[in-house]
């Protein structure tokens, strides 16, 4: 058996709620979208569960694994046509049975609760980050600067206190 990922340790008394969640956005992921959202539905799921007043006991867990889906795709911009992945709010509503005022409804709870803002560098897909303004930039003696530019001494500064997600020196020596 896999060792779990520390994003998707949840309460015990939750687990029950949580097994039911990921099992429809796992579903949706699969079919519609990718891994990425797959993993990264998995990580907020638990997140909500953690949560001390989780609003996951209330309410059809359908519609929450809708709408968890849903405050993703608002971070990443599935709703755009232009963007790959792509499925319109509409659609992702209906393919969960999910009117769309109560899946926009559950996925503002989500957002809120999670403190989720378009391009969040902590709920954007993986693929994305790289292109993600948000997820460089710092603030350095008062200026608000792309860390990218600096040295890769302020780097490893600001990958050590979780500031950023990789060391971007490391990444152009290595690439992919």
């Amino acid at each position: 058996m896999a060792m779990m990922d520390k994003s998707e340790k949840v309460p015990k008394q939750m687990q029950p709620v949580f097994d039911a969640v990921v099992v429809l956005t796992d579903a949706f992921c699969k079919e519609h979208l990718n891994e990425e959202y797959r993993h990264l539905a998995r990580r907020a799921t638990a997140a909500m569960c953690r949560k001390r007043l989780t609003p996951l006991v209330k309410g059809d867990l359908t519609s929450w694994a809708c709408g968890i889906i849903y405050a993703l795709g608002f971070v990443n911009f599935l709703f755009e046509k232009n963007q790959k992945p792509y499925v319109s709010a509409s659609d992702l509503c209906d393919r969960f049975g999910v009117s769309k005022s109560t899946g926009s409804a559950r996925a503002k709870v989500v957002r809120d609760s999670l403190n989720m803002v378009q391009l969040d560098p902590n709920w954007c897909l993986p693929s994305m980050l790289d292109d993600n303004p948000l997820a460089w930039m710092i603030t350095l003696n008062g200026f608000v600067m792309d860390v990218r530019t600096l040295p890769r001494e302020i780097q490893e500064v600001a990958y050590q206190k979780g500031l950023i997600p990789y060391i971007p020196a490391d990444k152009r020596s290595n690439p992919e």
